[in-house]
């Protein structure tokens, strides 16, 4: 059992400058984060405008990445990846960073928990929990 968060959750909780509280989610077990996510978060870092915010970032960055394991996108993420746009309507356009951490959540048979419902649940065969 697990549970991926997505970035715009850690996002919040970074701009919140409070802890998530998990609780109400830990009968999923362990939390992780895609790789994606690590890099997303890094982005951040890169993109602050001050040298302070940067700092603060990346501090907190690095404090995520001691406590949530990182599942890398590797070959079996990626055939589910490919399996998982082959599937979508053609109608249908997500984020391509969101397909990413969807495959990982496919892959490894965990529920994303993020704030951006809409677009995961379309998402055939992604679990999604709403942090609001």
């Amino acid at each position: 059992m697990g549970l991926i968060l997505d970035t715009d959750v850690l996002i919040r909780a970074e701009k919140a400058a409070e802890p998530i509280d998990f609780r109400k989610w830990s009968h999923h077990g362990e939390a992780f984060i895609s790789a994606i996510t690590c890099s997303e978060l890094f982005v951040g870092v890169h993109l602050a405008n001050t040298q302070s915010r940067r700092l603060k970032r990346a501090a907190f960055v690095e404090r995520l990445l001691g406590v949530l394991p990182a599942l890398a996108f590797d070959s079996d993420v990626a055939r589910v990846h490919a399996q998982l746009i082959a599937s979508l309507p053609r109608n249908i356009t997500l984020g391509a960073h969101d397909l990413l951490i969807g495959a990982t959540a496919l892959r490894y048979g965990h529920p994303v928990l993020t704030g951006n419902v809409e677009d995961f649940r379309r998402m055939p065969g992604v679990t999604v929990i709403d942090a609001a």
